[in-house]
């Protein structure tokens, strides 16, 4: 098992609010302020506009980032949320 398979590992045991800080140390360390690629820029270009598009033709709604935020810090997921 390769060293980075190994600290997956460990970060996978991690209770869910400490795998969050993870993720976010992980994420600030790689976060430039710009996409990896243009593929990828244009892909999220497109995935935001058809979510905008979603929203506007009233499929899909908002939900208020705090409860989401709470609800993640929780260690819910959405599914369960939706299902309660």
């Amino acid at each position: 098992m390769s060293n980075r398979d190994e600290v997956a590992q460990q970060a996978l045991a991690l209770p869910p609010e400490e795998r969050a800080y993870v993720a976010e140390l992980l994420e600030q360390s790689l976060t430039t302020g710009e996409f990896a690629s243009p593929e990828l820029a244009a892909a999220w270009g497109a995935e935001i506009e058809r979510r905008a598009q979603a929203y506007e033709r009233g499929e899909t709604g908002a939900e208020d980032w705090r409860a989401v935020l709470s609800r993640l810090r929780a260690g819910q997921s959405y599914s369960e949320h939706s299902n309660s």
